[in-house]
């Protein structure tokens, strides 16, 4: 891994109350499609990500001249609002879980303090990518980190290919 002036971050993102608005693949498939995205627009590198049903776990790098704040601030707008149009038309009753009382929104998706951290060293890049790895198996979702669909487990652990996004981390 080369640990260029844009450190990769671990980025933490929490549905707000920690409701469980991504338990559906289709809204999983809203946060992999907006990094697909991001990826194939040259913004990020993923080097890892877990997406459980009330928060996600990524660790990219944002390329230059792109600024964090603005990737962050883009990916969490653009992934709320297809995730409110895809309850609107699925599950109105859990979408109305994220109402609030803002003079700027009828519904908060997201909780505003998701986390970034740079990650300036291989050891802890690594524990990162464990972590996260290992998010699901500790959640009692499956036994091994690499059963879990939406994660890039798989593709470091058995090399699946699910997820054409991924940069390897020794690259």
């Amino acid at each position: 891994m080369v640990y260029e002036e844009n450190h990769p971050q671990f980025f933490t993102a929490t549905i707000n109350e920690w409701n469980h608005l991504l338990k559906d693949d289709k809204a999983k498939d809203i946060i992999i499609n907006s990094l697909r995205f991001l990826v194939t627009e040259n913004r990020i590198n993923v080097y890892g990500f877990v997406i459980m049903s009330n928060h996600l776990h990524i660790i990219w790098r944002i390329k230059s001249p792109c600024l964090l704040k603005n990737v962050q601030r883009d990916f969490l707008k653009y992934t709320a609002q297809q995730i409110k149009s895809y309850l609107q038309q699925n599950d109105t009753i859990l979408l109305d879980t994220c109402k609030v009382n803002h003079h700027d929104r009828k519904y908060m998706i997201w909780k505003t303090d998701s986390l970034s951290v740079d990650l300036y060293s291989e050891k802890v890049f690594t524990q990162k990518l464990d972590y996260i790895h290992n998010n699901p198996v500790n959640a009692g979702l499956c036994n091994l980190p690499e059963e879990y669909k939406y994660s890039s487990a798989g593709h470091y652990l058995v090399n699946k290919s699910d997820w054409e996004f991924i940069t390897d981390y020794d690259e």
